[in-house]
């Protein structure tokens, strides 16, 4: 049998009776993937194995520890044969043939009625694949597949309205789920927030996070834009949250695609308590943090040994008394740049030398990335002669002279762990 021959189907086996015969582990998984699909199982088998027997132990199907025998197909739906003894699996397909009953003969593909593919389920999506006869082939296919699924790369999202079982199974009100989307860069996205991202059916959107995702959604994908710019908020919080709310009650899949993570300075759990409080179930997907990626991305690590132990998250609309004022704790300011000179005099006023490196990442891992250093005394001068604009992140702190972007004579100890840094100087504004 070639797989032309195939006319691939699905069967609802649910409370009808199936035969398994065979003991072996290949009958084991045959008849658990039979239970899975409701079906009422008997094995025949003088011998089963451990898998086997507990199922019958729990009484989950029916064993007869004997040998097979012709009426054993009477009255049954499907039948699988298992034996490992390629004679005893051609009489039980042979008997199956005689009353017109589906049977997979696992001694020999090519003269089996029907084939068990390859399967695996996401969320309420089978995959079978046949390939040829090739098991190992089959399985490759699906776990890529599968793969592509789990990952978003392929779409989930749901054409026609769950009926049935599904229906309630799937929540008809909707819901919304708050994603990070990382500092932008379309590959730093979670796994589970790109997933459920291709299952969505409308997106509410930042201006920032991986907007390039926005591109690859399906045409009937509704995107609304909230995006916000610093001390221009078209559309206010409040007015977010009932988008959100009033969307899922639609019945639609929701996804508020935020940058970095929706609980670090995002407003997530805002957002996430107003749909709990109008009965919406909501998910919350943690996002890698700008606070840490984006720095990352300039090659500047918030910790460091030797350098420091610990950091701090403010915004530069916040007051900074109570960081201290040590090179050696790295303070990280986000939505920083226009209140910047207020924030460096701050710090120096706490007692920060005027010397501690300064530095500024804007558009982190974007195409347009810009990398700032200087000192506190001199990083307002720099960023306001070089036209520095959010989104940017500001690093203040000794940590900054780990960046291969910083320049020389930053580079004056040995900071590494195991060997002395070795300058680079390209794509950095100094004066």
């Amino acid at each position: 049998m070639a797989i032309q021959d195939i006319y691939p189907t699905a069967l609802r086996l649910l409370g009808r009776p199936v035969l398994v015969v065979g003991g072996g582990p290949v009958a084991a998984r045959r008849a658990k993937g039979l239970l899975d699909a409701g079906a009422r199982v008997t094995v025949v088998a003088p011998q089963a194995s451990p898998a086997l027997a507990d199922l019958a132990g729990a009484g989950l199907l029916s064993w007869e520890p004997r040998d097979y025998r012709s009426s054993d197909v009477d009255g049954v739906w499907f039948v699988q044969t298992a034996t490992g003894d390629p004679t005893v699996d051609a009489r039980v397909s042979a008997d199956a043939e005689a009353q017109r009953i589906w049977c997979v003969n696992a001694s020999d593909h090519e003269a089996s009625a029907a084939w068990t593919p390859a399967v695996a389920v996401v969320d309420d999506v089978k995959i079978a694949v046949n390939a040829g006869g090739d098991p190992r082939r089959a399985m490759a296919l699906r776990d890529a597949v599968a793969t592509a699924l789990e990952t978003g790369d392929l779409p989930l999202r749901r054409h026609r309205p769950a009926t049935g079982a599904d229906f309630d199974k799937l929540n008809h009100q909707g819901s919304v789920a708050l994603v990070g989307g990382g500092p932008g860069d379309t590959g730093l996205i979670t796994v589970r927030g790109r997933r459920l991202l291709g299952q969505a059916d409308v997106v509410v959107a930042d201006r920032l996070g991986p907007r390039g995702l926005l591109n690859e959604l399906a045409p009937d994908v509704r995107v609304i834009e909230v995006g916000k710019t610093p001390g221009h908020h078209p559309v206010p919080q409040s007015e977010i949250n009932a988008i959100l709310v009033a969307e899922a009650r639609l019945g639609h899949r929701v996804v508020r695609l935020k940058g970095g993570d929706p609980y670090v300075l995002g407003r997530g759990g805002e957002e996430a308590e107003f749909c709990r409080r109008h009965g919406v179930e909501v998910e919350v997907v943690p996002g890698v943090t700008s606070a840490i990626s984006v720095p990352a991305a300039a090659g500047i690590p918030v910790t460091h040994r030797g350098l420091a132990k610990g950091f701090s998250v403010v915004t530069g609309h916040e007051e900074l008394s109570e960081v201290p004022a040590r090179a050696d704790h790295t303070v990280i300011l986000l939505m920083g740049v226009g209140q910047l000179r207020d924030s460096a005099a701050a710090l120096g006023r706490a007692g920060l030398p005027q010397d501690t490196p300064v530095g500024i990442v804007e558009n982190g891992y974007l195409p347009n990335q810009r990398v700032t250093i200087g000192t506190l005394g001199t990083i307002a001068d720099q960023a306001e002669a070089a036209g520095v604009a959010n989104p940017a992140v500001i690093v203040i702190g000794d940590v900054v002279r780990v960046s291969p972007f910083a320049p020389p004579h930053f580079k004056t100890a040995d900071y590494s762990t195991t060997s002395p840094n070795t300058p680079r100087t390209s794509r950095v504004l100094t004066k």
